[in-house]
């Protein structure tokens, strides 16, 4: 399966933003998906992701209570809806899909660049 992440876009802190990923070819449904990001300097890391069932999702810590994820079927898209954006947020985010959604997964879409400015 092909994604295409998309949404990235410079805010403040404080505003909401939605990122997408778009899946193409397969449908992403059938693939547990995970949201990653990697600020300046710093390495990749995982900020959540939603399995096959859509009620089951995990967050990392520092995004907890603020950021979720959630798919639609129908658009073969999921996506990651982040509020009470910090300075910290500041990233590039990839969305990848797999039989597991972590850094091994066997799919990985181009980066969409976050900047949260304070």
């Amino acid at each position: 399966v092909q994604l295409q992440a998309s949404g990235g876009a410079l805010v403040q802190a404080g505003e909401s933003l939605r990122l997408s990923c778009e899946g193409a070819e397969r449908p992403l449904g059938n693939y547990a998906v995970g949201w990653f990001r990697q600020a300046p300097g710093k390495e990749r890391e995982g900020v959540g992701c939603i399995s096959t069932n859509p009620r089951n999702t995990y967050y990392s810590e520092s995004v907890e209570g603020r950021f979720t994820i959630s798919r639609d079927l129908d658009k073969n898209t999921v996506y990651l809806q982040m509020h009470s954006l910090k300075p910290e947020d500041t990233a590039v985010y990839y969305c990848a899909a797999g039989l597991r959604a972590d850094e091994s997964a066997d799919y990985w879409g181009k980066g969409t660049l976050v900047t949260v400015s304070s």
